[in-house]
């Protein structure tokens, strides 16, 4: 998988989309850095044009389980504790 060291193993995160008129998420790929907290990869398609993700590809955020439309969900909530 590209931009994903061979080490670690991908996880679906969903991330918030700005400016969509209603809440949207977007899934997409993210490796584990730390208990709680994960950096997210940028899909193939990701185009910053098109959409505004409210955490951009490669940031580190952290991540709570939510309860989405399509269920149970690893979201990104926010920065984790002590990041300016």
């Amino acid at each position: 998988m590209p931009n994903t060291p061979r080490s670690q193993t991908s996880i679906e995160v969903y991330v918030r989309l700005l400016g969509e008129g209603t809440t949207v998420y977007r899934p997409t790929r993210a490796v584990q850095v730390s208990s709680g907290a994960v950096k997210l990869l940028a899909p193939k398609n990701f185009d910053p044009s098109d959409e505004q993700w409210e955490f951009a590809p490669g940031s580190v955020v952290r991540v709570e389980r939510r309860v989405l439309s399509g269920g149970e969900a690893l979201v990104a909530v926010g920065l984790p504790d002590g990041s300016p």
